[in-house]
C-alpha cells in the first residue's frame, strides 16, 4: 500500500475550453499537441510526469455545434521512450516504435480515416528510417444529436498505457433541442472526468510491469488482465472538492478509467436526476438513487443542492471495497454547498426530454450472436477474445451500409465487459441470463430466465454497454452513415489491447454484391 493521502484538500480543476485557431465555411479548425509535462495531482504529492493533449490532463474541452464540422490536427510530440512498461510480446510490438499514437473520438459518426483505427498510428517523427508522421488531421462532421463524447488514444497494443499516462479529453456536442430545455448551464454545467491511478511516493505514476502472481516464464514487462488504481481522480486531481451554490447543477460525467467500474451514490441520499447517457438526452428524466457506470460510459445528471445549504456531500463509489480498511476507493469527490446563491435558479428540469424513435420499427436484416470468450496464451496468461477470434483474423462482421442489425453479445466469461461499437449509437434491447456452468460442460446455451429489459437509464442511445457475465446482451443498430472498416471491442483497456477487439466492415451495396 502506498502513501495515504488526505481527501478533499484540492479544489476540483476546471477543464479548459479550447478555442479554434480559425473558422472557415468548412468548419472550425483546432490543433492539439500530445506532449509530456508535469503536474501536481494532490497537495501532498510531488509533481507527476504525465502525457497530455496540449500538456493538460484531462485534455482541453472541445465544444461543437450539431452539423458544424470540426477539424482537429493531432500532433505527436511525445518522447521516444514510454513512461510505462511496454509488453512487446503481443501484436508484434517488438517490431514497432515504443511510442505510437492515434486519436479516437469516442461516440462520433465519422469516416474510417478519421475514426482512429488502431493500426493508423503514427510516431513523434524521431525514427531514423522509414516513413513517419508527427501529425494527422481528422474531420468530425457532427451530424448527430447533442451529447458528451470523449477523445482518447487508440494505438494498437498500448492504448491502456497511453490513456493511463494521460491521453484523454472531453468533447461536447450542442444542439438546439437541448438548448430549448433551459437546463442548468454556464457555471452550473460542469464536466467531470473520473479516473483511477496509483502513484509512487515521489509522485510518479505506478503501473505494474507484471501481474502480482506472475509466473517465472512470463515476459517482463507482461500485460495485465486488469488494473485498478488505488486513488480516484476527478478532472486530474485526487479526491477533490467543489464548492457549489444551493441550486441545481448539471454534471456531464465520464468514466475514463482503464478497468474500474463505479456505482455512484451521494452520501446525503440526494437522488440523481439522470437526463442523458452516451448518445445524448433520454426520452424522459430518470430518478436514480445509484448509477452503475462502466469504463467509457457517460452520464448526464442534475443534482439539486437547493435544500443542502451549509452541507458537505460526498460522491461515493459503492463498488469500492469498503470492507478493506486499506481500500480508499469508496469515495470520489466532495461537494461543499457553501457558496451564496448568486441569483434565483431559473433552470428547469422537464420530465419529457427528447424523442427517440425505436430501431425495432426498422427492417432487421440480420441477427449476429457474438461470443465473449476466455482462453489463455502460450504463457498461460488470460487471453480474452470476441467470437474466439484474434484481431488479425479475417473480418467476419460486414453489415450493409444503412442496414439495421441485432448483435447479441454472449458473455461466457465470469465477469462483465463494457462493449463499444465504433461509428454507431445503438439501442439496448435486453439481457437474458443463461446457465454458465452448463455451457462450460457442453457448450449449450440454456436460459435460466426470460429476457430482461435494460435499466431505465440505458434506454436511450448508447455506444458502450455492460454485457454481464452469463447473459446474452442484445443491441440493435443502424450501420450508417459511412462505409469502411471500423472496430468493436471491450472497453476495459487491458482487454482491448490483448485481444478483445475485432475489425468490422460496413459495406455499400456495390461492395456487398461483390462479396
Amino acid at each position: 500500500m502506498r502513501r495515504k493521502l488526505e481527501k478533499f484538500v484540492d479544489l476540483l480543476p476546471e477543464i479548459r475550453l479550447l478555442k479554434p485557431y480559425k473558422k472557415t465555411k468548412y468548419g472550425a479548425h483546432y490543433e492539439m499537441t500530445m506532449k509530456q509535462f508535469r503536474k501536481k495531482v494532490h497537495r501532498d504529492l510531488p509533481p507527476t510526469t504525465l502525457w497530455g493533449y496540449n500538456g493538460q490532463f484531462p485534455g482541453p474541452m472541445i465544444e461543437a455545434n450539431r452539423d458544424e464540422p470540426v477539424h482537429v490536427t493531432w500532433l505527436n510530440q511525445l518522447p521516444s521512450k514510454h513512461l510505462l512498461p511496454v509488453d512487446v510480446s503481443i501484436h508484434g510490438l517488438d517490431q514497432l516504435p515504443a511510442v505510437r499514437t492515434v486519436v479516437h473520438l469516442h461516440g462520433i459518426e465519422t469516416k474510417p480515416e478519421s475514426d482512429g483505427h488502431p493500426e493508423a498510428w503514427y510516431t513523434n517523427n524521431f525514427r531514423e528510417t522509414g516513413p513517419t508522421f508527427s501529425r494527422k488531421t481528422f474531420t468530425y462532421p457532427n451530424h448527430q444529436r447533442g451529447s458528451l463524447l470523449w477523445y482518447h488514444d487508440h494505438a494498437m497494443g498500448i492504448t491502456r498505457l497511453n490513456v493511463y499516462a494521460g491521453l484523454a479529453g472531453m468533447y461536447i456536442l450542442r444542439d438546439k433541442q437541448e438548448e430549448a430545455l433551459n437546463l442548468p448551464m454556464g457555471d452550473y454545467e460542469i464536466p467531470l472526468m473520473i479516473t483511477d491511478r496509483s502513484f509512487n511516493d515521489d509522485g510518479s505514476l505506478f503501473y505494474p510491469s507484471q501481474p502480482d502472481d506472475a509466473a517465472a516464464n512470463l515476459p517482463n514487462p507482461s500485460i495485465l488482465p486488469a488494473f485498478n488504481g488505488d486513488k480516484i481522480l476527478v478532472n486530474g486531481k485526487i479526491w477533490p472538492y467543489l464548492e457549489v451554490e444551493p441550486r441545481k447543477y448539471r454534471f456531464r460525467i465520464l468514466n475514463a478509467s482503464n478497468t474500474r467500474s463505479y456505482r455512484l451514490r451521494l452520501d446525503s441520499n440526494t437522488l440523481f436526476q439522470q437526463i442523458g447517457s452516451d448518445g445524448g438526452l433520454l426520452r424522459s428524466t430518470v430518478e436514480m438513487e445509484e448509477i452503475n457506470f462502466q469504463p467509457a460510459e457517460r452520464i448526464d445528471v442534475i443534482i439539486d443542492f437547493s435544500k443542502a445549504a451549509g452541507q458537505s456531500i460526498i460522491l461515493k463509489n459503492d463498488l469500492g471495497a469498503n470492507a478493506n480498511p486499506d481500500d480508499e476507493t469508496g469515495e470520489i469527490m466532495q461537494f461543499r454547498v457553501t457558496k451564496p446563491l448568486k441569483n434565483k435558479d431559473s433552470s428547469h428540469l422537464p420530465s419529457a426530454l427528447s424523442v427517440i424513435p425505436s430501431l425495432k420499427q426498422n427492417d432487421v436484416s440480420g441477427i449476429r450472436y457474438l461470443k465473449l470468450v476466455g482462453s489463455s496464451d502460450e504463457f498461460d496468461r488470460p487471453l480474452l477474445l470476441l467470437s474466439n477470434k484474434h484481431w488479425h483474423d479475417p473480418v467476419t462482421e460486414n453489415p450493409r451500409l444503412g442496414s439495421t442489425e441485432i448483435w447479441g453479445f454472449t458473455n461466457t466469461t465470469n465477469f462483465s465487459h463494457p462493449i463499444h461499437i465504433h461509428l454507431v449509437q445503438f439501442q439496448v434491447l435486453e439481457h437474458q441470463p443463461f446457465d454458465l456452468d452448463q455451457y462450460n460442460i457442453d457448450g449449450k446455451i440454456i436460459f435460466t430466465g426470460p429476457p430482461q429489459s435494460p435499466a431505465a437509464n440505458n434506454r436511450g442511445w448508447k455506444d458502450t454497454i455492460e454485457a454481464p457475465a452469463a447473459n446474452i446482451t442484445r443491441v440493435i443498430a443502424k450501420f450508417a452513415p459511412y462505409s469502411g472498416e471500423f472496430v468493436w471491442h471491450c472497453h476495459i483497456l487491458e482487454h482491448e489491447d490483448y485481444d478483445m477487439m475485432r475489425p468490422y466492415m460496413v459495406v455499400d451495396e456495390d461492395e456487398y454484391d461483390e462479396k
